[in-house]
């Protein structure tokens, strides 16, 4: 299971790769929003994100006008590695090298068909693990920390 979340300025991109999880039959939970009102990214991360957390999702696909700040949000849940993507490089390598559970896109950055394709590689690329598990268990241990 996916999750979804949108603002109003990613809403539309939402929509699209959420038409394109259909035709391909992967699950998603769509958390919002349903409309180009006028909302806050955080508000819209925020459930989309606990739902990863607690394993009702496998990963989350967050969606703002540049990626940037719903992404800023994500990354403030305890638990989720999201990263801002843009090219086919790094959303195949913020799988492959960080184990990224949460890839956001923005909808005034992205067009429709580059926004597919790099949620096929996000969906599609397992972490690699490795000496790249030292890392991901070094940003754990900095979440954990806090900002003491």
């Amino acid at each position: 299971m996916i999750a979804l979340a949108a603002d109003h300025g990613g809403f539309q991109l939402k929509e699209a790769v959420k038409a394109w999880l259909e035709e391909q039959k992967i699950p998603y939970e769509d958390f919002g929003t349903h409309s180009e009102a006028s909302c806050d990214y955080p508000d819209m991360a925020l459930p989309a994100c606990r739902a990863v957390v607690e394993g009702r999702c496998e990963k989350a696909l967050l969606f703002c006008g540049t990626g940037v700040g719903i992404s800023m949000a994500a990354n403030k849940v305890h638990g989720i590695r999201a990263a801002c993507c843009s090219d086919h490089f790094s959303a195949k390598y913020t799988r492959l090298h960080n184990d990224a559970n949460a890839l956001c896109l923005g909808g005034r950055v992205v067009g429709p068909g580059l926004a597919v394709e790099l949620v096929d590689v996000f969906l599609h690329t397992a972490f690699e693990g490795g000496r790249h598990q030292r890392r991901v268990d070094k940003l754990s241990a900095i979440e954990r920390e806090g900002s003491r």
